[in-house]
């Protein structure tokens, strides 16, 4: 049986790594310096959408403000939170197993790629990839899952019809679906079976093994 999928996109954080700890505590910088108290908790609600958008929703920050909000939090986030994480369990052997089979390995991330850079090479895990693609660092013009996804098919030059995002969030899988691919939803990062389901993810999985049964075939 021929495999139905040859490319693979991934979300970073909550998919690959778990960045809770690094992102809560970049946030909680920042919104400190405006005199925002805020618990660790709430912070988390950071991970997924771009900065500058959590900035304005939460906190009612203005543009001018969001970017300020940005370069602070990178104060801390540079030096200390870009470290502040782990990768969940069992994804180093699915990208191993993925490359190994013939799949082309894309990360996908509103993340700033330079960013995304480091933490892959951090982890050793950037041979696994064939592209990574994040954010631009002004977090403008490409900054939504949307401008990633476009800047990934254009850099990996992937079918549609053979590739598939896997995810965490519903930013992932409303990306996935506004350009018709397919999508693993993962119940082990920030999103809920709930929320992926609710944004019509193709499959939603507890663990990685489950992906590697999906997907190796």
């Amino acid at each position: 049986m021929a495999k139905k999928y040859d490319t693979v996109f991934f979300d970073l954080d909550g998919t690959i790594i778990d960045s809770g700890e690094g992102v809560s505590n970049s946030v909680l910088y920042a919104l400190n310096k405006f005199g925002i108290e805020e618990t660790k908790e709430n912070a988390l609600k950071f991970i997924g959408p771009p900065l500058a958008d959590s900035f304005k929703k939460f906190y009612g920050f203005s543009d001018e403000k969001a970017t300020q909000g940005i370069e602070i939090y990178r104060e801390y986030y540079c030096e200390k939170g870009i470290f502040e994480c782990y990768l969940y369990d069992g994804i180093v052997s699915l990208l191993k197993n993925l490359k190994t089979n013939g799949y082309k390995v894309v990360l996908c991330t509103s993340k700033p790629e330079k960013y995304a850079h480091r933490i892959l090479e951090h982890f050793d895990i950037m041979k696994y990839f064939d592209f990574a693609c994040g954010a631009t660092m002004d977090e403008k013009t490409r900054a939504t899952k949307d401008d990633v996804m476009k800047y990934a098919f254009e850099m990996s030059s992937a079918r549609k019809e053979a590739t598939i995002m896997v995810g965490d969030r519903m930013f992932d899988i409303n990306s996935a679906n506004k350009f018709g691919i397919d999508s693993i939803g993962v119940t082990f990062g920030y999103g809920s079976r709930e929320e992926l389901e609710d944004v019509g993810a193709t499959y939603v999985f507890q663990s990685c093994a489950d992906i590697e049964k999906l997907l190796i075939l």
